[in-house]
């Protein structure tokens, strides 16, 4: 599947030993140029390492490399539904052990930025809100609302507290120096209108009020109200300023390169142009950098967002999805990151000037205590410039920045890579003892019924009945990715007995599978970026009661938007069945507001089948292009430590689990568009997603 995931087995052997150590408080504030430790300003350079998205016995090897690539600050968010999957019930095991993270990252020597939000956006599922937040009666997501207000006071402050109790806050002597309250808000804050401002003012007071001694961000928020620092996110945040002189110019998302939906191609960033953003950031005076992703990693189980985000979310960070270096990108703003620490005192102290040269080229001069350091600019996109500055003459290529710590040696351009670059080989499986059981695997299959009623009766656990279709996230509470909408109709008349009829489904999908009489009728997926659809088929009905199940799956829910929490999915009807009378025309029987029942997941999931010691996996008689079937092996973990990917390209779309761990969604037949991409990539101009994509005509993700 081209994941990267934890080699289980092999992990079995590993530990980490938290080291404890006492650091004194520090006395992180701000002023108009920069973070100050200690009344001392500093240039940061952070970079973004969700958590949830790799393994704990990952996070060490991660922060080093983050560290060594010359990071001083991690920032991750916190995703409230992973802690809180169901109301009032915690989870900080595992991969999802914050405290646990924080150390590591303390541990490290670096410091840590904790975006709370609660809301995060991050492509990750529903926008990290947990379902059962969106069945609350009244409730109303992200603005003047008491009870939405209420809920999230109540998980932020679990985080405030649990952080303080740890004192990992740096008043405390911890290594968390900055914590973010919402996230991206002021994109959207309009459509909220007068109850918006008053919701901004509410989440800068509650923030405020824990007093936990650092410095509050609020992203994309130019209305951020004092003392909440306000900051950019995107592509290029070189004219991004902040709200107040008294602030310092921040970038909390640089993004290192774009996520990946099914159906699409792969996007890419190119090095040069990532390092000239944030040459042009410090050029006009940025004093912090955080890098979104540093390390993409992985979208385990089910909590991809978007909807149709893949399980790889590997990003083009510098740290790629399996925790290695993504050549040249991490080496060349290493680079970039010493060049401009060698001038830090310069930079954040200084008196800057700038000289324009026309045709989008600057120099910009700083000076403090007799130093003095410069950058060259060319923001023009194929115009190489050829400058005299400073009595010396000087060739600025197009798209770049050209650093020079003494105003006059030349010692980093954007545009000039030193970088060998990495190319990723994946290998065959060599397992411990060399048997061929790691290259010929034997597979154990069985059947997920589909037969949702016998004799009139429904089979299994039915959630709920309603004379309506409901909403899929009203009822799953977003337990599962499926669920079944389950009804019977009664004919007796030969226009519909004798006659080929017709079933009509309109649905918000994203996925439709219809059976009649315990049939397969048909299926039918929603293109990407289009989930709304209509699903026909013929069927064959039989006089008296016919059964007819519906089974909607979801890819991940909606994450970004106004009012993004009300997309509804499921099957939304009408739902019609249509046929004809003996003179042509169309008769409808309009089965929407028949009784439905409601079954949540598939039998599989409820029975675990995904457990090592589950019963009733047939050995013969394997069958393949067959929709609705378990499958399961076994393989020997693969010699030495290197990363483990599962290849999955034999498969069509489902969810695959290794050692009873759900490492994701799989869905190698949604092929990429077979136009778009390019087999070279020119770094210079303003990039878009659409830039540099490659893997046009394959699976987005294998």
């Amino acid at each position: 599947m081209g994941i990267r995931m934890a080699s289980y087995a092999a992990f079995l052997f590993l530990c980490m030993a938290l080291m404890s150590f006492t650091i004194e408080a520090m006395n992180v504030s701000y002023d108009g140029r920069a973070i100050t430790f200690n009344g001392k300003r500093k240039i940061l350079f952070s970079g973004s390492i969700h958590y949830p998205r790799s393994t704990a016995e990952m996070w060490p090897s991660l922060i080093k490399k983050a560290k060594e690539g010359g990071l001083d600050v991690i920032e991750t968010y916190v995703f409230w539904n992973a802690h809180e999957p169901h109301y009032r019930q915690y989870d900080f095991t595992g991969n999802l052990d914050l405290v646990r993270f924080i150390k590591t990252v303390q541990n490290e020597g670096l410091k840590a930025m904790l975006r709370i939000g609660p809301y995060v956006c991050a492509e990750w599922n529903y926008g990290g809100f947990p379902v059962w937040l969106h069945n609350i009666p009244g409730i109303e997501f992200r603005t003047n609302n008491a009870q939405f207000e209420h809920e999230m006071k109540n998980f932020t402050t679990l985080i405030v507290d649990m952080m303080n109790h740890e004192k990992l806050f740096a008043s405390q002597g911890g290594p968390i120096i900055l914590a973010q309250i919402e996230n991206e808000y002021g994109n959207i804050m309009s459509s909220y209108g007068d109850d918006g401002k008053k919701y901004v003012n509410w989440c800068a007071n509650l923030a405020q009020s824990y007093q936990v001694g650092i410095p509050w961000v609020m992203c994309q928020q130019d209305n951020a109200p004092d003392p909440m620092l306000n900051s950019c996110n995107g592509f290029y945040c070189d004219q991004f300023y902040p709200n107040s002189q008294n602030k310092p110019k921040m970038w909390t998302e640089n993004w290192t390169g774009w996520f990946k939906n099914w159906g699409g191609q792969i996007p890419h960033r190119t090095a040069e142009d990532v390092a000239f953003a944030v040459g042009r950031f410090f050029q006009y005076g940025g004093t912090y950098q955080n890098y979104y992703m540093y390390h993409g990693g992985t979208n385990f189980g089910r909590t991809s967002g978007g909807p149709y985000i893949t399980t790889s979310y590997d990003y083009d960070a510098p740290l790629d999805e399996y925790g290695n270096l993504n050549q040249p990108k991490w080496g060349h703003l290493k680079k970039l990151h010493e060049v401009l620490k060698s001038i830090e005192d310069v930079l954040v102290n200084g008196h800057r000037r700038d000289v324009e040269y026309g045709n989008m080229v600057t120099a910009t001069i700083y000076s403090h205590g007799g130093k003095s350091a410069c950058f060259l600019g060319n923001a023009n996109n194929s115009y190489d410039a050829s400058i005299n500055f400073q009595n010396n003459q000087y060739n600025v290529p197009a798209w770049s920045v050209s650093i020079l710590p003494d105003c006059s040696n030349e010692a980093y351009s954007t545009a000039k890579v030193n970088v060998q670059t990495s190319v990723m080989v994946m290998k065959e499986n060599e397992a411990a003892d060399n048997d061929d059981e790691s290259y010929n695997l034997k597979w154990q299959w069985r059947h997920e019924p589909f037969e949702q009623m016998k004799n009139g009766k429904i089979l299994g656990n039915v959630a709920l009945s309603a004379p309506q279709l409901l909403d899929q996230k009203l009822v799953t509470n977003g337990t599962s990715d499926y669920l079944w909408y389950i009804t019977s109709v009664n004919v007796d008349d030969n226009m519909w007995t004798k006659k080929d009829v017709q079933l009509r489904i309109n649905t918000n999908g994203h996925v439709l599978h219809a059976f009649v009489n315990g049939k397969h009728a048909g299926s039918q997926y929603a293109k990407n970026g289009q989930y709304q659809f209509s699903f026909e088929t013929n069927v064959t009905l039989k006089a008296g009661t016919n059964e007819i199940s519906l089974l909607s799956a979801t890819v991940g829910l909606p994450n970004y938007g106004a009012y993004f929490d009300n997309v509804e999915v499921g099957v939304g009807g009408p739902i019609h069945l249509v046929t004809h009378d003996e003179s042509g025309d169309e008769v409808v029987k309009n089965i929407t507001n028949n009784v439905w029942n409601y079954k949540i997941g598939l039998h599989g999931e409820n029975a675990k089948h995904y457990e090592k010691n589950s019963l009733g996996w047939l050995k013969t008689g394997l069958p393949t292009d067959r929709i609705f079937t378990w499958y399961k092996t076994k393989f020997n973990s693969p010699i030495g430590n290197d990363p483990v990917a599962v290849d999955l390209s034999g498969l069509g779309k489902g969810q695959a689990w290794v050692n009873g761990n759900n490492i994701g969604r799989y869905w190698p037949t949604y092929l990429a568009d077979d136009n778009g991409c390019s087999t070279t990539c020119d770094f210079r101009g303003a990039y878009t997603s659409s830039k540099c994509a490659t893997g046009c005509g394959k699976p987005t993700q294998q």
